[in-house]
């Protein structure tokens, strides 16, 4: 008997828990809407994409705006033949020629021996930007191909350059005595 009366209270504290933070929630939202009824605004949602850039971008309140367009010089760099003991670099050049700010917010390769710097600030219409890609063809040989993606408030939001090579000349290789010779 003791036991189900703990159980019992239990139970109904954690009820009441819960509505008292149900009820503070809802007059935190009632708060929020007089004070913007008395400010003349309409009143605020969290789940609002227009008053919440957490929620959805703003392209998605207004598909017309103007967008950003990338528009490079060139998409893709042949290094030619290369050899494996030397990193190369090489510096993609874009203009931003859509009617509103560029922001890249992210770019990556196919993989790690492909290493891309790109522009942290926004680039204005008609502004231009660069991307550094370094490639290390350490332990590589023969014809190699990489993408760079570049994801960015562009559309398509996806963006991609490339870069070629041949490797040539010598590889080390795990046991081996000294340097092998292609």
């Amino acid at each position: 008997m003791k036991k189900q009366f703990i159980i019992a209270l239990l139970v109904a504290g954690g009820l009441w828990t819960s509505s008292c933070e149900k009820k503070a929630s809802t007059d935190e939202t009632a708060t929020a809407t007089e004070q913007n009824a008395s400010e003349g605004s309409a009143p605020v949602a969290a789940n609002d994409p227009a008053t919440n850039p957490n929620v959805a971008s703003q392209e998605a309140v207004n598909p017309n705006a103007p967008k950003p367009v990338m528009t490079f010089k060139e998409t893709e760099f042949d290094f030619g033949d290369i050899t494996a003991d030397k990193k190369v670099e090489h510096t993609f050049t874009f203009t931003n020629t859509g009617q509103a700010p560029l922001v890249i917010e992210n770019a990556s390769a196919t993989c790690g021996c492909t290493v891309p710097e790109w522009p942290h600030e926004p680039i204005a219409p008609g502004q231009t930007g660069k991307i550094k890609v370094v490639y290390d063809p350490t332990g590589r040989t023969g014809q190699q191909s990489k993408q760079i993606t570049i994801t960015a408030n562009t559309d398509p939001q996806i963006n991609q350059v490339s870069i070629k090579t041949n490797v040539i000349g010598t590889v080390p290789q795990a046991g081996a005595q000294g340097p092998v010779r292609l």
